[in-house]
């Protein structure tokens, strides 16, 4: 049991929000991840915040209108840049106050709620860990494996920009011959035409 809390991680955010602004926060995540969070913003008497879950193109994920908390889950279609975004609203004849916004989220295994999944399924406490587990460890050899691609991927490019340096410095030690070369040559002809050399 000691060891499963220390498995979950999820990050927290808190911030203050200003009256008629916005702030966004990005993430890069991966694809076929389920995302899921949950925020509370203070209250504040006449204000409206407003928040939406989109990715880079431009698709709302999660949209709700005059927000008080909430949560929100999605799965991952793309690897993709995911925006959350937070605005405030004032009307023009009330000042406004920050508001405090806190937002956690968690990814992939964290996300999935595995209580509602031994009860669906009818499995003992021990089961439903062990399914966890399962997930967890399944998660990290996905971990492991796109590293692996990504290492693959850097090292051709590695090799790739080496052989292309490599071939650049050839061409321009040739050049670099042929023109020492060349000035020698003429150097000898013109003191010939001088006579200053036999």
């Amino acid at each position: 049991m000691v060891i499963s809390g220390l498995v979950v991680v999820a990050d927290c955010t808190m911030f203050h929000l200003q009256p008629n602004t916005q702030k966004c926060l990005r993430e890069e995540i991966h694809k076929n991840v389920l995302v899921s969070g949950e925020y509370d913003i203070q209250e504040a008497p006449g204000q409206k915040v407003d928040i939406q879950v989109t990715d880079s193109k431009g698709h709302h994920l999660y949209l709700r209108e005059e927000a008080e908390g909430g949560k929100f889950m999605f799965n991952t279609d793309d690897y993709d840049v995911y925006e959350i975004c937070f605005s405030s609203r004032v009307p023009p004849t009330q000042r406004g106050i920050q508001q405090e916004i806190s937002i956690k989220t968690k990814h992939g295994v964290e996300a999935k709620t595995y209580e509602s999944l031994g009860e669906a399924a009818k499995l003992k406490p021990l089961e439903v860990e062990l399914k966890r587990l399962e997930d967890l460890s399944e998660s990290i050899v996905q971990d492991f494996s796109y590293m692996r691609q990504r290492e693959e991927e850097m090292r051709d490019t590695n090799e790739s920009t080496n052989s292309r340096v490599l071939y650049l410095s050839l061409f321009s030690l040739c050049c670099l011959v042929g023109l020492a070369t060349w000035q020698v040559l003429y150097l000898r002809k013109f003191f010939k035409a001088k006579k200053l050399i036999e």
